[in-house]
C-alpha cells in the first residue's frame, strides 16, 4: 500500500504524508503503548507524525529546525518547537518514545543525532529511527535513480532536465547513509538495544533482506530500526 502511495507524494503530499504517519504510528504500537505516553518527534516537518500520535492519545511534541518545513501546511502545528535535533531542549530521559522518520540521511552527524535521541529517552523507552539508505532506489531523492551513477552525475542531469538545482545537495543536506554501517554502529553501543531492523515499506516476508550483506544496501529502500534504551 505504501509503495502505491508514493505516486501521490508530489501531487497530493498531505494524503501521502498523513498515510505514512498513520502507518508509522501503527509500527510503533507493535512495540509500545502509545496512549498517555510522551513522544518526541524529531525532524517531523509539517507535523503529520505528531498529529497521528496525538490522535492515538500520546503527548507528542515536534522538534523541527526549519521554520519553512513547520509551515508546510500553512501554520505551525500544535506542540511544535523550533529546535535542532542535535540539541533537544528537554531533560535526560524525558521521552517514553523518541521518533525520527527519514531524517538521518539529511544530517551531517548521524551519530550525534542518535546520541541525542538516546539521551532524551528514558531507560526502557522506545526509539524509532528510519532513513533512506544511499544505494536504495530512492537514495538520491529527487535525483534518483541516477545517484547510483554518482552524486555529481545525478546533480548535473537534474539541472539539465529541469533547469534548476535539485532541492537536495549531497554533502550539504543529503548524506550517504548505509545499512550495514548503521547496524554495526548500533550493535556496538551499550546504551541502546536493537530490537528490530526491517525494510520499512515492504511486506513482512521481505524482512530477511536486511540480513544479507551487500544485497540489503540496494534492496532495503528504507531501513526501519526499533531500539530500546538500556539502563
Amino acid at each position: 500500500m505504501l509503495l502505491r502511495l508514493f505516486r501521490l507524494e508530489q501531487t497530493n503530499p498531505n494524503v501521502f504524508y498523513s498515510s505514512l504517519a498513520e502507518d508509522a504510528v501503527n509500527q510503533v504500537a507493535e512495540y509500545a503503548e502509545i496512549a498517555g505516553q510522551t513522544v518526541l518527534d524529531i525532524g517531523g516537518g509539517a507535523g503529520h507524525f505528531t498529529a497521528a500520535f496525538r490522535a492515538r492519545g500520546a503527548n507528542c511534541y515536534l522538534f523541527e529546525p526549519d521554520r519553512g518545513e513547520l509551515l508546510g501546511r500553512g501554520e505551525i502545528p500544535a506542540g511544535a518547537i523550533l529546535a535542532n535535533g542535535y540539541w533537544l531542549p528537554v531533560g535526560d530521559g524525558t521521552a517514553d518514545i523518541c521518533f525520527s522518520s527519514n531524517v538521518l540521511e539529511h544530517v551531517a552527524d548521524p551519530v550525534g543525532l542518535l546520541e541525542e535521541m538516546i539521551r532524551a529517552t528514558r531507560p526502557g523507552g522506545l526509539i524509532y529511527l528510519s532513513f533512506t539508505n544511499w544505494y536504495s532506489p530512492w537514495g538520491g531523492h529527487e535525483m534518483s535513480p541516477w545517484h547510483l551513477l554518482g552524486a555529481r552525475f545525478a546533480d548535473r542531469r537534474y539541472r539539465r532536465r529541469y533547469g534548476r538545482a535539485p532541492k537536495h545537495s549531497v554533502g550539504e543536506n543529503l548524506y550517504r547513509q548505509h545499512v550495514g554501517q548503521t547496524l554495526r554502529l548500533l550493535r556496538s553501543r551499550r546504551d541502546v538495544q536493537l530490537i528490530a531492523a526491517l525494510p520499512r515499506y515492504y511486506p513482512w516476508w521481505c524482512n530477511a533482506v536486511v540480513r544479507v550483506p551487500l544485497v540489503r544496501e540496494f534492496a532495503t529502500w528504507n531501513l526501519l530500526l526499533i531500539m530500546r534504551r538500556t539502563p
